[in-house]
């Protein structure tokens, strides 16, 4: 059996304790450096008492190290990755081979999407140089998940992002940034390049498209895929988002923990929960409701589809890189001060607004009143009758989101018992039930428990006992008691059912059987944390590495993971982009600063393999006015090659 692991992200540990309560099984997290978000940084301290929460119910933090790291930071990286061993962080995201060479403890390693694993043999390479766990490119078809699946062996964990932005290369492979500014993605300061505007232009300096946003990417949605990408395969379902608020984490991973617990409960027999307790939401999870530059699958499919079609532009979003929300009614007329809309949802005032105007630009309004179909803006708009409102601010929803909207409390039963003048209390984690409304009812899910590979067949449970002597009571005691032990707030449990085997005419005092569910609790708690169960790397194997040569695209950055490499074979290795000009190999070529499976031909209808209809004669340029960029098109392998020019 097969533990499924809904994996979210968390800017701050507040927002990792969120995704825990809205039902993550692990959350990945930032630490003080190396963590490949420059505004998502936390302390050691911050991330000790977040390890704590989250291995109470069995779940898992991961902490991101998945930087480049330079020749002088090696020794503080080292005293960082002690760090983390020390206060019992469960595994390192990590892009630097340089990690495999460091004075470290056998800490489990990720392979980050960073790591750029394209192909079987790089997988295969991976798994026997010792990581736990692959997080396989955004790019990868069902198909290839299952050739990856097939080749690793079993015990290593595939992982695979399911929602979130879309970087429109290959992760790891964007130098755009560093070449452009000298902010380089691959020590997180990206840039976001692909989010600006460009003018498509011909070789004769012909413009096609104007000041369109052409490698601007949609967001990726697999809530649909799931089960596919399961029963191909992926044990670990990642959302994207380390620079999220609250409101997104919560929304977003409640929904795919219902949709992660749907697909437990069809396959009762090949899967089950990662972690413990039951989430109970005061909220409807809607992923309409959630940031998005509209949605896709990506290439999980082979081919993107939209409600079941196909459509010419399904990975791009070229009008704007923003959110402009869902559409709520259009333009009957309007003055600057007042619109009269056709309106097909209600809205609130304080709700934000948004319409494209003439131009093409999205245009945001707050919505400071509203009378009934006459909309008031805070500030004076221009917008034509006919035009299109998006709502893209809630702030019924907002609201809503900003309580606490969640609780997760493991189900445990408890068993009372008198021998003598002895009193023993015995708890026991139940099984965890799951209500998937319109899926049948609620339906029993095994659980992953602490030490274990899958399901157990004994579960974490404590028993404690008190010297009580018999005293004869004058109503009878039961109730008293079951109200008594079911009182644990400001725990992690839920009591569900009370075995009381003491006679209902003995009499406990509230104080003994206080005590005594304290002391059981604490030591309940206890043995959950010191059986938590952790992965440890294993041996390095020898292996060779599947090329010989590496170039600036491999990101080498330090004399340890060019060590690495040639232990495997390699024989030649550039240099990062990122080290200084003096230590890299002088060139005036032009630099191939994005590679990506996304095509513009293929957006555009002019796919030149699958003999697009729309004439597009090349060599094509994106060109604004901070950079003009050539696109080479490699139709054999289904890839484009964004190039500087010189």
């Amino acid at each position: 059996m097969k533990s499924l692991q809904l994996l979210a992200p968390a800017r701050d540990a507040e927002i990792a304790r969120i995704a825990l309560m809205h039902g993550a099984d692990a959350v990945y997290i930032g630490g003080p450096t190396h963590g490949a978000r420059a505004a998502a940084t936390n302390s050691i301290s911050d991330i000790a008492k977040l390890v704590r929460l989250a291995h109470g119910f069995g779940a898992q933090v991961y902490a991101t190290l998945n930087t480049i790291i330079y020749e002088d930071e090696i020794a503080s990286v080292e005293n960082l990755v002690r760090d983390y061993w020390r206060i019992g962080v469960d595994a390192l995201i990590v892009q630097d081979m340089g990690l495999l060479r460091m004075k470290i403890p056998p800490i489990a390693l990720h392979a980050s999407t960073q790591c750029d694993i394209r192909s079987v043999d790089k997988a295969v390479f991976l798994a026997r140089c010792g990581f736990n766990q692959l997080v396989l490119p955004r790019e990868f078809s069902l198909d290839q998940i299952r050739e990856v699946r097939a080749a690793v062996p079993s015990d290593v964990v595939l992982e695979a992002f399911v929602h979130g932005a879309l970087c429109v290369s290959y992760s790891g492979d964007c130098h755009a940034s560093c070449v452009a500014n000298g902010r380089s993605a691959n020590r997180g300061e990206c840039a976001q390049m692909c989010r600006m505007a460009y003018d498509l232009v011909d070789s004769n300096g012909r413009v096609l498209m104007r000041n369109k946003h052409l490698l601007s990417l949609r967001d990726m949605c697999r809530i649909s895929d799931l089960e596919d990408m399961a029963l191909a395969g992926i044990s670990s379902f990642k959302i994207e988002g380390r620079l999220k608020d609250a409101a997104y984490v919560k929304n977003v991973v409640a929904s795919y923990r219902r949709g992660l617990d749907e697909v437990i409960a069809k396959h009762p027999d090949s899967f089950c929960r990662a972690s413990m307790g039951e989430v109970k939401l005061s909220f409807t999870p809607d992923l309409k409701s959630a940031f998005n530059r509209g949605y896709t699958d990506y290439f999980l499919t082979g081919t993107t589809r939209t409600n079941g079609s196909q459509r010419s532009h399904n990975m791009a979003n070229f009008d704007t890189p923003k959110w402009i929300g869902q559409p709520v009614g259009s333009v009957v007329k309007s003055t600057p001060r007042m619109i009269t809309a056709k309106l097909t949802a209600p809205l609130a005032n304080g709700d934000g607004l948004g319409f494209f105007n003439k131009s093409g630009e999205f245009v945001g309004f707050r919505l400071n009143r509203i009378d009934g179909n006459q909309l008031f803006p805070a500030t004076p708009v221009e917008i034509a009758p006919g035009t299109q409102l998006y709502r893209n601010r809630d702030t019924k929803r907002d609201a809503e989101l900003t309580r606490d909207t969640a609780t997760r409390l493991i189900p445990i039963t408890m068993g009372l018992t008198t021998q003598n003048s002895l009193i023993s209390l015995t708890i026991a984690i139940n099984p965890h039930k799951v209500d998937l409304s319109g899926s049948g009812g609620s339906v029993t899910c095994t659980l992953r428990q602490p030490r274990s590979g899958g399901s157990v067949t004994c579960r974490p449970s404590a028993s404690v006992t008190a010297d009580c002597p018999y005293q004869n009571a004058r109503t009878p005691q039961k109730e008293t008691r079951l109200k008594i032990l079911s009182k644990l707030g400001g725990t992690n449990y839920r009591l569900e059912t009370l075995i009381d085997d003491i006679p209902d005419d003995q009499f406990i005092p509230a104080s003994v059987l206080a005590d005594l569910k304290r002391e059981a609790i604490a030591l309940l708690d206890a043995q959950i944390q010191a059986t938590h169960h952790y992965e440890y790397r294993p041996a390095e194997q020898p292996c060779k590495y599947p090329e010989k040569a590496l170039t600036y695209h491999d990101n080498v950055a330090n004399s340890l993971a060019e060590r690495f490499y040639r232990d495997h074979g390699v024989t030649s290795i550039e240099p990062a982009l990122e080290i200084p000009k003096d230590q890299r190999p002088k060139t005036k070529d032009p630099l191939c600063v994005m590679t990506t499976r996304y095509c513009l031909r293929r957006e555009l209808g002019a796919c030149l393999k699958e003999g697009g209809a729309k004439p597009l004669p090349g060599p094509l340029y994106l060109k604004n006015k901070a950079a003009t960029y050539r696109l080479d098109f490699d139709c054999p392998h289904c890839q484009m090659h964004v190039i500087t020019t010189v």
